[in-house]
């Protein structure tokens, strides 16, 4: 490392210099670490770790993960496509095979705008209410999604009227299923889209349709997150559980892949061609910019998300001191929302605060998105960009997302090929030889692990019922709610009333 660069790296506060992700049992929340001590089949991975001290210099140690192997890809071995031997041809025969692609979706016109924040914000894995007040769920999103949309149809309109993250999600697609077929496994891909078109539901119609008989459910996170992943397979589960031909179709998930090799090549591939770019490419600082998650989610509900992004970015520069690039690099998440805290630190504040202590090029890496989309083309491009150069930076690039790159497809469908052996996992004795993935059957339990406040996918409800039933339950307890509410009104505005006369309100009168 030169001179100049090591003095830059001493100047800037340790906050700002991610240190290696460790992989232990500190790092693990408690039900993930009941599960590791409940697991007699577990195994030991050598895996290579990279910790800087404060001098900006690296060292390599090698340790010992216990990690268990059951529906958890935070304990999850680190797959490598050529981690499965057995030749795709032998798991395809008659069978139909079938991938499901998940992913956010997006507004294609400004008209789509509104009502696409409304079906994100009516998501209860979006906005967390208490139990007690679920029933407000969609009159808010309804509040937030107007008051918003004219802000963010001015961002959509600036990047050309809409998001592109439906097309781009299509090509990858297609660029999956021409893969897939070059590798001799025949399949289907499909495009499910969480808050807008084509829906989840609309991708699960024509899967039926067309008579798949085998499915690989590959959420477009390469990160698990409650909001992201977790919603989506929340929504399947309840789809599912509802299909007598869904319940009987062999299926499994790969809940998320961050660790895949092809994946982190990928990345390194891209950051290592923008530094290219750069007059002094030694200098420049690597911003790896994630989308961001309420605090909460994290330290009360379990999200292994920050612990993910992490170790996926410590992967990442592993991989490029290989090719003996020693950037300088930091993480920060932006497209916080609301008054409450996210987690940190924070994308603006971490660029001005880079400006003050001297860092004069950035290159910005969006790392928790596999396509381009508003975060990127305006967030970053734009409102980013002119922050960082008002902040002192005077280099500015980015890293382009992923899209379409021919080595992330090609792992993507080597993760698919890899995970056919087990689709109807439930019949898979071998808890080591199954890693990561998880039978759809298990999602429940996927997401208790990851989620600890919500153990149980809340069962269907009839709008209206009567009788000793939860929907009943549901609407007595509004009703009552709503009789109290009146009363009271009624109690404050005429002075009259039980309390009144009890001398519980008397300053009322």
């Amino acid at each position: 490392m030169s001179q100049p660069m090591n003095a830059r790296i001493q100047a800037l506060p340790p906050s700002l210099l991610q240190p290696r992700a460790k992989l232990s049992a500190q790092r693990i929340c408690p039900c993930l670490r009941l599960q590791l001590e409940a697991f007699a089949h577990s195994k030991l991975l050598k895996t290579s770790l990279v910790s800087r001290d404060s001098f900006g210099w690296s060292k390599t140690q090698s340790v010992f993960a216990e990690r268990s192997v059951k529906h958890s890809s935070e304990l999850g071995a680190l797959v490598t496509s050529g981690s499965q031997e057995v030749p795709a041809t032998a798991f395809v025969d008659n069978d139909k095979i079938g991938v499901l692609l998940l992913n956010l979706g997006g507004p294609e016109t400004l008209d789509d705008v509104q009502p696409f924040l409304f079906n994100l914000f009516a998501d209860p894995d979006i906005i967390r209410l208490p139990r007690l007040f679920r029933f407000l769920q969609k009159p808010l999103a309804q509040f937030i999604s107007v008051v918003r949309s004219p802000k963010s149809k001015e961002g959509y309109a600036s990047i050309g009227g809409g998001s592109p993250l439906r097309r781009i999600t299509d090509a990858q697609a297609e660029e999956l299923r021409k893969a897939l077929c070059d590798k001799n496994v025949p399949a289907k891909v499909y495009v499910g889209m969480r808050y807008w078109h084509p829906f989840t539901e609309e991708a699960i119609e024509q899967i039926k349709r067309d008579g798949i008989t085998k499915l690989v459910v590959l959420p477009l996170y390469p990160q698990f997150s409650i909001s992201t992943s977790g919603s989506s397979l929340r929504l399947l589960e309840n789809i599912f559980r509802e299909d007598e031909y869904l319940v009987n179709m062999q299926h499994t998930v790969i809940p998320s892949w961050y660790q895949r090799e092809g994946y982190i090549k990928a990345m390194a591939d891209l950051i290592e061609k923008e530094l290219e770019k750069f007059d002094s490419p030694q200098e420049v600082m690597i911003f790896f910019s994630a989308h961001g998650v309420p605090l909460a989610y994290v330290e009360e509900a379990g999200d292994p998300y920050k612990a993910e992004m992490e170790e996926c970015v410590d992967l990442i520069m592993e991989e490029l001191e290989r090719r003996t690039i020693n950037n300088a690099y930091t993480l920060a998440y932006q497209s916080r929302v609301g008054p409450v805290e996210w987690l940190k630190p924070y994308t603006d504040e971490t660029i001005i605060e880079l400006g003050r202590k001297g860092v004069k090029r950035l290159l910005a890496v969006p790392i928790s998105f596999v396509s381009e989309h508003i975060e990127t083309l305006e967030e970053i491009d734009v409102e980013y960009k002119e922050l960082a150069l008002k902040s002192g930076i005077e280099q500015w690039g980015r890293v382009p997302a992923l899209g379409c790159e021919p080595t992330f497809i090609s792992d993507l469908a080597d993760a698919v090929i890899e995970s056919l052996p087990y689709v109807g996992a439930m019949a898979v004795s071998n808890l080591e030889a199954r890693q990561s993935l998880v039978p759809l059957g298990s999602v429940e339990e996927l997401l208790a692990a990851y989620d600890s406040q919500r153990r149980e996918l809340p069962p269907p409800v009839v709008v209206w019922e009567w009788g000793w039933t939860k929907s009943a339950e549901t609407w007595n307890g509004r009703a009552a709610m709503l009789a109290v509410l009146v009363l009271l009104v009624l109690e404050v505005t005429t002075g009259e009333g039980f309390l009144h006369q009890w001398g519980i309100l008397p300053l009322f009168r």
